[in-house]
């Protein structure tokens, strides 16, 4: 009988040392939630407008597009989402290809043999994309020399611009534009014209583009 009198008052004290633990445990988070504030702190936040999110909002026209600023890869993602909102999966209505909308025969012209897989591969898209840059500053060397930092058509030519409206309208047409002082204006079928993306495109660092005549697409 004399053991059994111990076990109540033995429990009773575990009992209160396990809870005074888990107080003091409780305490402590809700002293150390309690120091966190955003008081002093600059916060950049944004609460889009109506008019921003509608179908004819221009991302384009921010001077930040994706904060990459006036860099090669602004320029890339830039055209990229003015062609096709970005999507590699994406054919046209008139069969052109991915995210930086590819026509077939473009693509046969820089050796590509097998374009049913051109939309799956991304990699391959984005050295598409770079070889046309590459070969669009080769054939337009003699004009990207003679007219950049010239202005034509109320337009300050880059070659940027250039390589955007190349890889728009064709450097043919690219060609014409600038040495008819931009009367000659060739658009596509979505009304784009090479003014537009000379405009567009205009001031981004493309200086690192090698002008190759048979770029190297790997």
């Amino acid at each position: 009988m004399e053991k059994k009198r111990y076990v109540i008052p033995i429990l009773f004290i575990a009992a209160m040392i396990i809870g005074a633990g888990f107080s003091s445990k409780s305490d402590e988070f809700e002293l150390t939630a309690s120091n966190f504030s955003t008081e002093g702190i600059e916060l950049f936040y944004h609460v889009p407008e109506e008019a921003e999110v509608s179908t004819n909002f221009n991302f384009l026209d921010q001077e930040n597009f994706l904060l990459l600023g006036k860099s090669y890869l602004g320029f890339k993602e830039a055209l990229g989402f003015k062609e096709s909102r970005g999507r590699y999966q994406i054919v046209n209505p008139y069969g052109y290809l991915g995210k930086y909308q590819f026509s077939r025969s473009t693509l046969r012209m820089m050796g590509f043999k097998n374009i049913d897989c051109f939309l799956e591969n991304t990699e391959q898209q984005e050295a598409a994309f770079n070889a046309y840059l590459s070969f669009n500053k080769w054939v337009l060397r003699k004009e990207i020399d003679r007219f950049v930092d010239q202005t034509i058509a109320g337009v300050k030519v880059t070659e940027s611009g250039i390589l955007a409206a190349a890889h728009l309208a064709g450097p043919g047409n690219v060609r014409k534009f600038l040495r008819t002082g931009g009367a000659s204006d060739a658009a596509d079928a979505n009304g784009a014209t090479v003014r537009y993306y000379l405009k567009m495109f205009s001031g981004y660092d493309t200086s690192h583009i090698e002008a190759v005549e048979k770029p190297r697409l790997f």
